[in-house]
């Protein structure tokens, strides 16, 4: 229909609805007449809250986006057809290491802090990079330039992402957007740190952590991926220092790494070993380089693995940190920040003697790898090999957006306590996973996993470009030391601060870097780390107080199930932390989007499916119907089968409506007393229903009302869905072939005022139910014969119905449903027109059940066309057809 149409209080039924067009038809409409935009001039109590999950802008949405998202609005609709003011803003989370890793590409750039700002810089490249066997290499370029191309090519893919949610029929308030870099979302996420820091929440440390060697960054324990690596057990003796310092018996182990060699600080293995009891609180040297080590004992190391006794390096791996930390040993690391072996000789390797300073030097500044192949020439040359490496697989850590292993490096990093280290903050925040409602409830036992299982605090600081600056400046001692223990803070109207670009309080820009001067904290904070932040930013926390006040703590989160351990829980910390409360009450969990071959979809196994394809074929509807069936927590497979099926339905849908409401217009055109409806106000006049099939129908709709009502309000939207969709087809299929010749009027005017009334209740009913998943389809016929939207109608309830949603009984519009299907069947297996007369027919059935079909034999006989029915009691329930003979 026209928009014309669409602003018209009573449009017609058009002579050929179809769907094409319906989005940017009623797309239109909807942003004209503000039909989603939030109103918040209501009470606490009469608002819903949601927070909405930000999409990462980094290229383009894929069908694993939709299928959430769908889930999410399905139950933003119901809950404003329930009566509630819809709070429903729409984030875009812009910083972070996938938006710089798509700027880098897509601009041909690479960010070197160092560079100074161009102000007419043009990139060498605007997604046209070339493609060839020798990829260009990226062009160095300031910090301030690199955040410019960000926050040019993030707000190109926000415009895109704006554009597909649109279509999609997301009804989200598009006036209330924010992004997780722009000034009022950093100035919360500032904020918020230096309340943690006040408290003593944030704390920053000189400790080992997990570093990606190419995105040169520390990694939190959140964002680790185990994956199954081929490797090798090298084993190699460690020769035992006798009393008068000569060389004792060897004590053999078996690594992986023995290109870290280099770091070890001790050998460990379980005090209760009997092998290695006689050995705690000696000293062995290390091969090749011939380091005095000691050898202690500890509950973690594993008896039953290699030789029972292993090596620790400063780091290897988590193990090795927890026994250096418990055991308080030295450090001695060996690898830098690019992931290579570093360049200058250690001073306890050049201290061992010139052979072990020339061995190190044979790897000094090569990767990990290259290294490992020298390390195990070197003991095979040196006899210091035992055996050939034998190979393995094992799990080996990965960041989750990384392509090679991590390494653990010491650096200065941020962090905030989540319980790690502290079990009374671990208990509190158990209990606020307990207090929060989860849909399903099962997901709640990989939040208190997640939880149990810390065993350090949150790291949340990152040495990338593109984020959120940490708000800390540091003076430099007249000696030109950075004294990093009495840190330089901001006031909170000064809000936000860049650090690196904005000279100290009480300092001048001349001042950076020189002794007496001050340095910016060169680090942003962790995407995390603003992102656990969106229910303060979308509710204005610190600066709207009126909206905070009326829509924090929100109602839901809803997310994907495999982020649980991230966003969801730093987000309760962080409420926790500053509010004392849950941020939201609810929880709404969905899974995974999974490939035909039920694999999971994700960019980094080119197996992703973006939807724009399939919204043009199928239509919105029809993707929103396909996602609405994934059930909540439950991955779930794309499949066009169903897109298919969910066209089909949306066209039933407007063929259905036409049909129905053309019953009416009919009798208008013939004289009768046709009713009117306006559902949204009540007015279909029920009293008129009278016929024992129409009230059967009406009590069937109640109980379909009332299992809606009860599988929304549980965020069960696929089984409201499922329900809808099962009567709408017996509707269709069963009661318009029953009712459509007494609603013609062959049987009078009261009876077919029954039908009409029925029909028009019936209707409205189920668009209303439907109006969640299919919002364009429903929006259309609703404005056939109804004022407003249907997006802004109430919620069918039993109260509309009265005392039609008991006094019907269900069984009279089963039986004569089941009646004339057997009628059909017979004519169709005989090959038979299904208006082909029927001379006579038998029905026999339980007692019950034939006097169910007395009330309904009337449009039984005239759905069927039928002369006589006879009913008989039997146990065996049949039904004879004779056809008449063929004209």
């Amino acid at each position: 229909m026209s928009s014309d149409q669409a602003s018209s209080t009573r449009p017609t039924v058009p002579d050929k609805p179809a769907l094409e067009g319906l989005e940017e038809t009623w797309g239109a409409v909807w942003e004209q007449q503000g039909t989603y935009r939030f109103d918040r001039d209501h009470t606490r109590a009469e608002i819903y809250s949601i927070d909405t999950p930000p999409p990462t802008v980094s290229g383009s949405l894929h069908v694993g986006h939709v299928f959430s998202y769908t889930h999410t609005d399905t139950i933003a609709r119901f809950q404003r057809m329930r009566g509630k003011e819809v709070f429903y803003p729409m984030g875009w989370d812009d910083n972070g290491l996938p938006t710089e890793r798509r700027v880098q590409n897509y601009y041909g750039v690479q960010c070197n802090p160092s560079l100074p700002y161009e102000p007419d810089f043009a990139p060498p490249f605007r997604g046209d990079v070339p493609t060839g066997k020798k990829k260009p290499q990226p062009v160095p370029i300031s910090r301030r330039n690199f955040i410019e191309l960000c926050n040019e090519l993030t707000g190109a893919d926000e415009i895109v992402f704006e554009k597909l949610w649109r279509h999609l029929g997301l009804s989200v308030d598009w006036s209330m957007t924010y992004a997780t870099i722009d000034e009022r979302s950093q100035r919360v996420a500032q904020r918020a740190f230096l309340h943690n820091l006040s408290r003593g929440e944030a704390y920053q440390s000189e400790a080992p952590v997990l570093w990606d060697v190419d995105f040169k960054c520390a990694v939190a324990q959140a964002e680790l991926d185990d994956r199954e690596m081929p490797g090798a057990y090298h084993r190699i003796p460690f020769h035992q220092v006798t009393a008068d310092g000569g060389v004792g018996d060897p004590v053999h182990i078996e690594t992986t790494r023995p290109e870290l060699l280099a770091a070890c600080v001790a050998l460990v293995a379980h005090p209760d070993d009997e092998r290695y009891q006689p050995l705690f609180g000696t000293t062995v040297r290390t091969p090749l380089y011939g380091v005095p080590v000691e050898i202690r004992p500890h509950e973690l190391a594993d008896p039953e693995k290699g030789s029972g006794i292993a090596m620790i390096c400063t780091f290897g791996d988590l193990t090795d940190v927890v026994w250096w930390r418990e055991l308080n040993l030295a450090t001695r690391s060996i690898v830098g920040i690019d992931g290579r072996m570093l360049r200058d000789t250690p001073e306890w390797i050049t201290d061992a003697g010139a052979d072990a300073a020339e061995r190190y030097a044979e790897i000094a500044g090569k990767t990990m790898k290259s290294a490992q192949g020298v390390v195990v020439d070197q003991l095979r040359a040196n006899d210091e090999l035992e055996g050939e490496p034998r190979a393995i697989v094992h799990p080996v850590k990965f960041y989750e957006k990384g392509d090679r292993p991590l390494e653990i490096i010491t650096s200065r990093q941020w962090y905030i306590r989540n319980g790690g280290h502290d079990p009374a903050l671990r208990e509190a925040l158990l209990a606020r996973g307990a207090e929060l409602a989860w849909h399903p409830p099962y997901m709640q036992a990989r939040f208190d996993n997640w939880t149990a299982g810390l065993n350090g605090d949150w790291l949340v600081s990152r040495q990338r470009f593109f984020g959120v600056p940490f708000p800390v400046w540091y003076p430099v001692t007249d000696a030109g030391e950075v004294d990093y223990d009495h840190p330089v803070l901001p006031a909170e109207d000064q809000l936000p601060v860049d650090p690196s670009s904005q000279a100290a309080p009480g300092y001048d820009e001349a001042q950076r870097g020189q002794p007496g001067g001050f340095v910016g904290d060169p680090d942003i904070m962790d995407t995390w780390a603003t992102s656990s932040l969106t229910p303060q930013i979308a509710t204005g926390w610190g600066e709207d107080p009126d909206l905070f006040a009326k829509t924090f703590p929100m109602d839901l989160r809803p997310q994907g199930h495999d982020i649980i351990r991230t966003w969801l829980f730093s987000t309760l910390l962080r409420s926790h932390l500053e509010h004392d409360s849950l941020p939201w009450s609810d929880t709404a969990l969905s899974g995974w989007i999974l490939d035909p071959d039920r694999k999971k979809m994700s960019k980094s196994k080119g197996n992703v499916v973006t939807p724009d394809d399939l919204v043009v074929q199928y239509g919105a509807d029809a993707i929103r119907y396909w996602a609405a069936n994934g059930r909540p927590g439950t991955d779930t497979a794309l499949d066009e089968g169903q897109m298919k099926v969910g066209r089909r339905l949306a066209i039933k849908i407007l063929n259905a409506s036409k049909f129905a409401l053309s019953l009416g217009a009919a009798r208008d055109e013939a004289g009768a007393a046709a009713p009117t409806a306006t559902a949204v106000d009540g007015s279909v006049d029920l009293s008129v229903v009278t016929q024992p099939l129409d009230l059967a129908l009406l009590a069937r709709l109640a109980g379909l009302v009332g299992e809606a009502t009860a599988a929304f309000e549980g965020y069960d939207y696929a089984r409201a869905l499922e329900r809808t969709e099962s009567f709408f087809w017996k509707f269709c299929d069963e009661y318009l072939e029953l009712v459509k010749g007494r609603a013609y009027g062959a049987a009078g005017d009261a009876e077919a005022a029954s039908a009409q009334a029925t029909l028009q209740f019936t209707l409205s009913s189920l668009l209303r139910l439907f109006a969640p998943f299919l919002p364009y389809v429903t929006e259309e016929v609703w404005s056939w014969w109804q004022p407003g939207s249907v997006h802004r109608a109430p919620w069918p309830t039993l109260a509309e119905l009265g005392e039609h949603a008991t006094v019907g009984d269900p069984l009279v519009f089963e039986v004569a449903a089941a009646a004339l299907g057997e009628v059909r069947k017979a004519k169709t297996e005989a090959k038979r027109s299904l208006r082909a007369e029927v001379d006579h027919v038998v029905v026999a059935d339980t007692e019950a059940r034939i006097d169910a079909l007395r009330g309904a034999l009337g449009d039984v006989t005239e759905a069927g066309r039928i002369a006589t029915i006879d009913l008989v009691t039997a146990g065996e329930p049949t039904v004879t057809v004779t056809l008449a003979p063929e004209a």
